[in-house]
């Protein structure tokens, strides 16, 4: 069973996970349909950023930072050049390690809370020895989680800035497009799951030298797919946005009755 929601230091709610630390680390849709839903529930906003001229892949990124324990074991080991390295940025990126740290924390620093620690320390245990007659008896006592743990808040933006956009949390809101990136990683990561199940760490360097190594022919390819994506998304939130407009209207009328 998935744990509950969250309570945060300043009275507000994370939201319950919609799916296991595990499962979104597999699948690429799942990831970005419980980061979306994440976001519209804390009312902050989501793109897809660009480090060096190429759309990050939030997803790799999040993989890379939990494998190594998290954001803040990461910041305290000082991995953040190795996260980077994954990604086989040009040599002419500069800061490549400090853009990754500041994009996981404004995009992933809050899911990460939901989706991976919580997962990490769903349950603690302690040692316990008893002494039972003459015998002496070892064990572990395990504690569950309780389900309204307070978290510390990082304040990815203000509290009066979540609560006014929480107010245009919609989940008809159309789905953020992808990047071609993004399709040839989902494609990719499939084909490899299935040639080398045991060897899923390397899967984002060795993604990454593929895409690097295609052709210009070839990458045009996902280019397509994420150029039709992209033009899918405005054209749903045009639609969206006329849908939106229209319902104000209405509501106005029915006031002024």
């Amino acid at each position: 069973m998935l744990p509950a929601g969250r309570i945060g230091s300043d009275g507000e709610s994370y939201p319950a996970a919609l799916a296991s630390h595990d499962d979104v680390v597999k699948d690429f849709s799942l990831f970005w349909e419980t980061l979306r839903s994440f976001h519209r529930f804390m009312g902050t906003p989501l793109m897809v950023p660009v480090i060096g001229g190429k759309e990050l892949n939030l997803h790799v990124l999040y993989i890379e930072v939990t494998k190594r324990g998290g954001f803040d074991k990461v910041v305290r080991l000082k991995k953040w050049r190795e996260v980077s390295e994954s990604f086989g940025f040009s040599t002419t990126t500069t800061s490549a390690s400090y853009a990754l740290r500041k994009r996981y924390m404004k995009f992933l620093y809050h899911y990460e809370i939901v989706y991976f620690l919580t997962s990490e320390s769903s349950t603690h245990s302690d040692s316990v020895r008893m002494k039972l007659d003459s015998e002496i008896l070892h064990g572990v006592l395990y504690h569950p989680q309780h389900n309204n743990v307070v978290i510390p808040n990082m304040d990815l933006t203000t509290s009066r800035k979540r609560r006014n956009r929480r107010k245009s949390r919609d989940p008809t809101r159309p789905k953020t497009n992808r990047s071609g990136y993004n399709f040839f990683f989902a494609e990719k990561h499939a084909e490899l799951k299935s040639k080398y199940p045991d060897r899923e760490r390397e899967f984002t360097k060795m993604i990454g030298d593929s895409w690097n190594n295609l052709s210009p022919e070839d990458k045009s390819v996902y280019q397509k797919q994420g150029l039709e994506d992209k033009e899918r998304y405005q054209r749903e939130m045009a639609e969206y946005k006329e849908r939106a407009k229209h319902l104000n209207v209405e509501h106005y009328l029915r006031l002024m009755e």
